[in-house]
């Protein structure tokens, strides 16, 4: 069978775009501090990515001094990154389960009980196909993944709250079970954050399907991508002094 997600590796600047993108987080795995020290690297990683994800929801990015985060969207954000290492097997054999689960993370304060981890409907089909791809069915490179994940679940918003977080969630699982970012040091969610106006322009155009913009959509990803390495070397720098 041929891979549906191939034709994509002939778009526009896709090709070079992936290759950048992987190039810079092997570096960034290759760091001094990460080759003993990763797991607390990748733990203030996984922390900026969730202010981030938050912000870009309308969430704050400061976590109060006494610890306790009262804003329902910080705190979905967090526990579902704090949710991602355990949940990652699950990813990879029942992709709908693990999602599932992120939005009763994130949603927890903001949806009602019976909303959580239940799709809208009519949304079941796509939502399926995603799965079928994230599960094994597609071999392109782990960058295009990570996007077509990322920029699907954007567009479908399929449960209707924390959406966004849970795409941003799904698409750092993507990027540990591709191989591209095992460890989970990366942060492209800050880099989004800062290009919030044209992270949302780029992400409605990924959803009309039109070739030039699901391109365009993927060269920023993997843009995002770069960028959240070198947020990851100014981590990992900073546990070296």
């Amino acid at each position: 069978m041929s891979d549906p997600l191939a034709a994509l590796l002939d778009l526009p600047g896709v090709t070079d775009a992936v290759a950048a993108a992987r190039d810079a987080v092997a570096q960034v795995h290759r760091h001094q501090t990460n080759r003993r020290g990763w797991p607390a690297t990748a733990a203030e990683a996984s922390v900026r990515a969730a202010r981030a994800s938050a912000a870009l929801d309308g969430g704050p990015t400061a976590i109060p001094a006494e610890g306790q985060v009262s804003d329902p969207v910080l705190a979905g954000a967090l526990r579902a990154a704090e949710a991602l290492g355990p949940l990652l097997p699950t990813w990879e054999r029942a992709p709908l389960q693990a999602l599932a689960r992120l939005h009763v993370l994130a949603a927890a304060d903001i949806a009602g009980p019976d909303a959580l981890g239940r799709p809208r409907p009519g949304t079941g089909q796509r939502l399926e196909l995603l799965a079928d791809l994230v599960a094994g069915g597609t071999r392109v490179p782990g960058p295009v993944v990570t996007a077509v994940v990322h920029g699907e679940l954007l567009a479908l918003a399929p449960f209707g709250s924390a959406d966004g977080v849970v795409a941003r969630a799904a698409a750092r699982l993507a990027m540990i079970a591709t191989g591209l970012d095992p460890k989970g040091l990366g942060v492209p969610e800050v880099f989004y954050l800062r290009r919030a106006e044209r992270y949302r322009e780029l992400a409605e155009g990924f959803a009309t399907g039109e070739p030039q913009r699901l391109a365009d959509w993927i060269v920023f990803a993997c843009e995002g991508i770069q960028d959240g390495a070198r947020e990851a070397t100014s981590i990992a720098d900073a546990a070296v002094g």
